[in-house]
């Protein structure tokens, strides 16, 4: 893996200013129909979701230091094929996601909710930065891939199947619900110095008015060995 990020890495980069200007992904784009339980879809515990409200997403605070710190292993770029999160029974193929003609991120389609998407304007998973995989909680009456996501926790693994053969095996940081409002744009798509990944899906509770969720659910994880 070179020093340098490559041309899709650095695409990646100028896309976050793009997506942060049209408050980009799931802030308006994950759309739930709120169809499932009314107990609704798990939800990471409140001292996760204290993390987003303290600022670290600028930078600042253990969260941030942990994140952006030295570390370690990096896998040479490979498009992902397959995503696999043993603990919550996801095992999909994945397909390509870039940009709307809004500058808006694309997201897979909600009336296929079982399906996810990796975000190709950044990392690959397992290359130095963020590799962003985005799914639906629910659509079209049922279930979406990541109706579980909240279920993770730290210490929980998530594997990544790529082009070249290779598995990306990644250990979670932490499981987070930021308000779409503040969603923490430069944590999820903002460079990084290790082979991080992130899954991004809606939660929280869903406001029948407007037909969406209120939160995105957002899991952090690293690159691990096999």
């Amino acid at each position: 893996m070179p020093d340098r990020p490559d041309a899709r890495t650095d695409g990646g980069r100028r896309a976050l200013g793009v997506a942060a200007t049209a408050v980009a992904l799931t802030g308006a784009a994950f759309v739930g129909y709120g169809v499932m339980p009314a107990d609704g879809p798990p939800i990471p515990p409140p001292s996760a979701a204290a993390s987003i409200d303290a600022g670290l997403d600028e930078g600042t605070g253990a969260m941030a230091e942990r994140i952006s710190s030295p570390g370690g292993l990096v896998l040479g770029p490979s498009e992902p094929r397959h995503l696999d999160i043993p603990k919550i029974g996801v095992h999909v193929a994945l397909g390509r996601l870039g940009l709307n003609p809004d500058g808006t991120v694309q997201v897979p389609p909600v009336d296929h909710p079982e399906v996810a998407g990796w975000y190709a304007h950044g990392a690959t998973p397992g290359e130095r930065g963020a590799a962003v995989i985005l799914g639906h909680i629910d659509g079209a009456g049922r279930k979406g891939v990541f109706y579980d996501l909240g279920r993770m926790r730290p210490g929980d693994i998530v594997e990544v199947g790529r082009a070249d053969g290779s598995m990306a095996r990644f250990v979670v940081d932490s499981v987070e619900m930021a308000p779409k409002k503040r969603f923490p744009t430069r944590r999820v798509y903002g460079p990084l110095d290790h082979a991080g990944l992130r899954l991004v899906t809606c939660g929280g509770a869903f406001d029948r008015r407007i037909g969406h969720y209120a939160d995105n659910v957002i899991l952090y994880a690293r690159l691990t060995t096999p």
